[in-house]
């Protein structure tokens, strides 16, 4: 089942549904909208960043598909996912790339005098992205930085970092540990901490200087993954050779299934 969030904005964009992820159909300027917005109205829940690697772990996997289609909005990271949301009946989407969306984001939350918190990493890697948000955004409120340990946390432990959250007020949670970690666990925190919660993938270590971005032609070429695993081969091989195939049989199997059915807007997966 796919439902749209009743977030409270007449805006909310269209969505399509690829392999059964819901994807909204967004940009920059109004995901970003769309979160502040939610964030000052106290309005809470998940915000995703889907690429391959996230579509084919919800294809694999009922249960987080479910997740993710419960979330606030799911905006198109991947050029693979921007290309279905044009063949599905949306032609002038663009990318969303969740580090670009970050900086939106925070950029919108500083006029708007919104406290954020940085989630995930560790502590020298929060402490430069702090350095490198004030230094662009010098009225950033960033109320609350946790580096968790690389393990599960005690009940006590989860405790602490829900409360410290609470207390610092934050409004916009930035949630750095990696997909699917990530998504689980602002899923699992979503009755429990009132602020927007933004996975943001490799947007922490991208922004902190820690690891090198692909050129932009190579994204808009859709080729960053391969970038990325020449730059980390060990770390990478699996999940691309896992994830990359299946998604292009899959998403020609959705689209031969949708000629067939002959609808110009089809969002079945």
């Amino acid at each position: 089942m796919t439902a749209k969030p009743a977030a409270g904005s007449e805006a909310f964009p269209p969505h399509r549904l690829v392999l059964g992820l819901r994807v909204d159909a967004t940009d920059y300027a109004a995901a970003a909208r769309l979160i502040t917005d939610w964030a000052a109205s106290d309005h809470h829940g998940l915000v995703c960043a889907a690429n391959v690697h996230m579509c084919m772990l919800a294809h694999d996997d009922r249960d987080f598909r479910e997740l993710l289609n419960q979330a606030l909005l799911v905006v198109p990271d991947g050029m693979p996912l921007v290309w279905m949301l044009r063949r599905l009946g949306l032609p002038q989407q663009q990318r969303v790339y969740g580090p670009d969306l970050v900086w939106h984001v925070l950029a919108r939350a500083a006029d708007d005098g919104l406290a954020v918190c940085q989630l995930g990493g560790t502590t020298e890697m929060l402490d430069r992205l702090a350095a490198v948000y004030l230094m662009r955004l010098p009225h950033l409120r960033i109320a609350y930085a946790h580096a968790p340990p690389f393990r599960d946390l005690s009940p006590a432990e989860d405790a602490a970092v829900v409360g410290g959250i609470a207390e610092a007020g934050v409004r916009i949670l930035l949630v750095g540990l990696g997909c699917p970690k990530q998504e689980r666990w602002m899923h699992a925190h979503r009755d429990q901490i009132a602020a927007v919660m933004l996975g943001v993938g490799a947007a922490f270590p991208f922004h902190a200087g820690l690891v090198r971005q692909a050129p932009p032609w190579l994204q808009r070429l859709g080729l960053e993954w391969l970038f990325r695993l020449l730059a980390e081969p060990r770390r990478l091989w699996w999940r691309y050779a896992s994830s990359n195939p299946r998604f292009i049989l899959h998403a020609l199997a959705q689209l031969c299934a949708r000629r067939r059915r002959g609808g110009p807007h089809a969002t079945a997966g």
